[in-house]
């Protein structure tokens, strides 16, 4: 899939200001996402932590179940910005698996810290062995 450098940077942007609504009173590290929707819309969510670590919602998922509730069930990209971080940081496992059910694997997804300090790479390449991917291609989904 090929989305402008420029797009891609302004959905990072998206995902820079969605940060700064982060609930993060524990790790203080917020992070922000910005998913573009099939429609064109941008869609974004923030780190929502929780003093039971386990109920912590990222915010890759909180834009994604956000978009979903929205009926917005197609991904065409993905930015997430991690403001305080001093290295791209990417997606958890548990991200990477629920981006694979709305996107496709050449879907880009942009990360980090800054607009300098940024990595683009597919969710294919994040996640390279996603079996509904696989099964799709096969023709057996």
């Amino acid at each position: 899939m090929s989305i402008a450098k420029e797009r891609l940077i302004e959905l990072f942007r998206a995902a820079v200001k969605a940060s700064e609504f982060s609930y993060s009173p524990y790790s203080h590290f917020p992070v922000g996402a910005a998913i573009l929707t099939a429609d064109g819309s941008v869609v974004t969510g923030a780190n929502i932590e929780n003093r039971s670590y386990g109920l912590t919602n990222c915010a890759e998922r909180t834009a994604a179940f956000k978009a979903v509730s929205e009926g917005k069930r197609s991904f065409k990209a993905v930015a997430i910005a991690a403001p305080k971080a001093e290295y791209p940081v990417g997606p958890c496992g548990a991200c990477r698996q629920v981006l694979t059910e709305f996107a496709a694997a050449d879907v880009p997804v942009i990360f980090g810290s800054s607009e300098e300090n940024v990595v683009v790479h597919t969710l294919g390449e994040l996640y390279p062995f996603d079996s509904l991917h696989e099964l799709a291609s096969d023709g057996k989904s």
